[in-house]
């Protein structure tokens, strides 16, 4: 029975099977259809063993065409008349050509950004520009960021609306670099970046060269140089304006009409040292970097120097520690502290009767205040110390009735002194007679030097007008140990304040006593690890009322005037007491004393007196109203723009050469140096960069390269070009240079320029005066 089913289900499958084979169509046809001949992109290409040959059989005065696979006819031979071979290849040449010019865009589009050429038709287009393309290549980056900023605030104090802020934040980037080309003769260069330093930086020049047979060789329209071939009338090559080449046979001429964006300046070398010169007038001494500690070593500052080359000084400072405010956002080494005008200062009178220092500005003697004549400054100079605290190491607590909080929480602070007003009966104002700083930042011992014997520090960088400036020192005298402020490693933890002596404040002004704390005798030669060989300082006058020349003493004709007549300033301002051998005898050249009258390190000029050209100067007049003709008081008792108010008066100067040591390295004393600017010349030879010498324009070094230039001893003189008063005086630059060639080896050159330099303002300082000088030569 079960044979007998599974013979049954195979005839049913079978008789299935040949019912289907029935109903197959035999067309084997495709729908779209892949032919042989299509090759390339989505049929990709035929193998290598696929060939396609025509040829031409004279019998049938046709063209045959054989496509075969290796040795095997891959399809029949087909024939064409001489018109359907004709229309083939006809296309095909057609098709190779847009091919080949498809792949060469495809090839520029890889390698270089830029617009399509334009092509500008007609002869005079050609004629003038050489040309008839326009091809512009811009290359950089604009960049777009938009935002939304929102803030909130969870501020008590605040009405709800305004705790919450939402701004809108739009910042764009462009950094861009276009070359544009106009035919053969013009062409068009321009850079801008958004976060260039200076403006100067962004350079912009259309220029049009001539061929060489033209009378026009060159136009330039932009940033512009004119760089000279001699060395009589040097060039420059930080210009901006017109400049033209014209050539008539032998004659060569070249104009320039622009704006000078620089200032030239020359540096000598002789020996190995670089010699340069200075010339410094009295209302340009370093502001903002140099501090007394107190009015103590402020009034002593002249007796401890009275008998150089000794100092006269009982004091040596073993410990300080200097806080600013904090503008770098740093966290380290940063505390709250408070700093007050009057800590450590008292009234101290000596056996004649005379006041020794300056009075406390608020605390003047009455209610808590008293005086000890400690005669060194000290935290318990007066009572404002033990008035903030109970005298106890850890100095918590205050002397106030309970509910005003304590001093040492910066929070507390304005709180707690404004109730003080009734209790001292004196006043306390923020940004006079003291400062509270959250988070000052404590300077590093590389951040600045101090005088151990003199008492005053100097810091690398100057202060700007908002900041301040406050300290804590430690000195001995006499055996005994003085100490102002508190340290940071002794006083109270963190987040205690420390109490600290104000140095310099945000309310600084000639008003206050601390004006006189910041020194404005030192002068800044801008040199570099200076050498006492070949350094020559002189202090003139300019006498402009009488003879208009400048004299190393004071016109002074007044017999009576034995102290000025007939001295030199360089001895009056205590500048020439010794000799060579340090003897006190006076030789007419400038002592050069290490940390006392100079800093050769960087270049620094520090008189021996606190005033040189005001009280000191005063104090050797018998005549005061003769004195009022050359004493220039107005220098240390204002601010500097007032002082310079009084140009009849600004007529001292420092001059002199110096020489620092450099060796093959020659320092140029200017950053972002203009490209070209720096000429070398040794002797009469002008030198070659990247063979004698090379520039690094950067950072303002020279490297001479040729040890036989080193060797010789020839004087090395590098003349350069500084942007860095560009913006502050108006330049411009007129002029015209001719050159003649007789043959190549003989060349007759001929300049002449104008420049014309005058100041934005009205109102203009002694030096600064306008000009309008012109040069020429053969």
């Amino acid at each position: 029975m079960k044979k007998k089913f599974i013979n049954i289900l195979g005839f049913l499958f079978a008789t299935a099977y040949a019912i289907a084979q029935s109903n197959i169509s035999t067309d084997s046809t495709l729908a779209y259809p892949f032919t042989h001949q299509q090759t390339g992109g989505l049929f990709m290409n035929n193998p290598s063993n696929i060939t396609s040959n025509f040829y031409y059989n004279p019998n049938t005065n046709k063209y045959s065409l054989e496509e075969k696979i290796g040795s095997l006819y891959m399809s029949p031979v087909k024939s064409f008349s001489f018109s359907e071979y004709h229309s083939l290849n006809m296309q095909n040449l057609i098709d190779e050509y847009w091919s080949s010019k498809a792949e060469d865009r495809q090839i520029k589009q890889n390698t270089s950004l830029g617009l399509p050429k334009l092509y500008v038709p007609g002869k005079t287009f050609d004629r003038i520009f050489g040309g008839n393309t326009v091809d512009i290549r811009p290359q950089g980056s604009a960049e777009l960021i938009f935002g939304l900023k929102v803030n909130r605030l969870d501020n008590p104090s605040l009405p709800e609306e305004q705790r919450r802020t939402t701004s809108f934040d739009f910042q764009e980037k462009i950094q861009m670099n276009v070359i544009g080309k106009i035919g053969d003769k013009l062409k068009l260069t321009a850079n801008f970046n958004t976060e260039a330093t200076f403006d100067f930086e962004n350079n912009m020049k259309l220029e049009y060269t001539g061929y060489e047979d033209e009378i026009i060789k060159k136009i330039e329209i932009g940033n512009v140089s004119l760089p000279l071939n001699g060395t009589l009338i040097t060039g420059s090559q930080s210009l901006f304006g017109l400049k033209t080449q014209l050539q008539f046979g032998r004659l060569t001429l070249t104009g320039i009409l622009s704006q000078q964006k620089s200032t030239t300046s020359e540096i000598e070398v002789t020996g190995g040292a670089q010699t340069s010169e200075f010339d410094i007038y009295a209302d340009q001494y370093e502001a903002n970097k140099h501090y007394f500690l107190s009015h103590y070593f402020k009034d002593k500052y002249d007796e401890f120097l009275l008998d150089l080359p000794f100092i006269n000084s009982p004091v040596n400072i073993t410990k300080v520690e200097v806080w600013i405010t904090n503008k770098t956002g740093t966290t380290q080494d940063t505390r709250n502290v408070l700093s007050f005008l009057d800590l450590g200062e008292e009234k101290a009178i000596n056996d004649d009767g005379d006041e020794l220092v300056s009075n406390p500005y608020s605390l003047n003697g009455t209610g808590v205040v008293s005086v000890y004549n400690n005669k060194y400054p000290d935290n318990n100079s007066n009572s404002l110390y033990s008035l903030l605290s109970t005298g106890s190491s850890s100095g918590n607590n205050i002397i106030l009735p309970s509910g005003y909080g304590d001093i040492r929480d910066i929070n507390n602070v304005n709180n707690i002194l404004n109730n003080l007003i009734p209790l001292v009966n004196t006043s306390f104002d923020n940004g006079r007679d003291y400062e509270k700083l959250e988070r000052a930042r404590k300077l590093s011992e590389q951040e600045y030097t101090v005088n151990n014997q003199l008492g005053y520090i100097s810091l690398n960088q100057a202060l700007n007008n908002d900041e301040v400036l406050a300290v804590a020192f430690q000195f001995t005298a006499n055996g005994t140990t003085y100490q102002v402020g508190e340290f940071s490693s002794t006083g109270p933890s963190a987040p205690n304040n420390l109490i600290l002596k104000l140095l310099k404040g945000t309310n600084f002004t000639p008003t206050l006593p601390n004006w006189h704390l910041m020194m404005k005798n030192i002068y800044s030669l801008g040199a570099y690890q200076m050498s006492s060989t070949g350094f020559v300082l002189d202090v003139v006058y300019e006498n402009t009322k009488e003879s208009n020349t400048i004299t190393n003493y004071l016109p002074v004709n007044e017999d009576s005037e034995i102290n000025v007549k007939g001295k030199t300033l360089l001895s009056m301002l205590r500048l020439d007491k010794l000799n060579q051998q340090l003897d006190v005898q006076s030789d007419g050249i400038f002592d050069f004393i290490e940390d006392v009258t100079v800093k050769a390190s960087n270049g620094r000029i520090i008189f021996p007196v606190r005033e040189p050209f005001g009280s000191h100067l005063n104090g050797l007049f018998i005549d005061p109203e003769l004195a009022n003709n050359y004493v220039y008081q107005a220098l240390y008792d204002s601010s500097l723009t007032t002082a310079q108010q009084y140009p009849e008066l600004n007529k001292f100067r420092l001059k002199g050469t110096y020489q620092s040591s450099s060796g093959a390295e020659i320092r140029l004393n200017a950053m972002n140096v203009p490209q070209g600017s720096v000429t070398v010349t040794a002797g009469s030879q002008k030198l070659v960069e990247n063979q004698d010498y090379t520039v690094d324009y950067t950072m303002g070094k020279v490297t001479i390269i040729n040890d036989g230039i080193l060797n010789s001893g020839i004087p090395i003189k590098i003349s350069l070009e500084n942007n860095s008063m560009f913006g502050i005086q108006n330049k411009t630059l007129v002029g015209v240079h001719a050159d003649y060639e007789i043959n190549p080896d003989f060349i007759i050159g001929a300049t002449m320029l104008n420049l014309t330099e005058r100041p934005y303002t009205a109102k203009i300082n002694t030096g600064d005066e306008p000009i309008s000088n012109t040069i020429w030569g053969l």
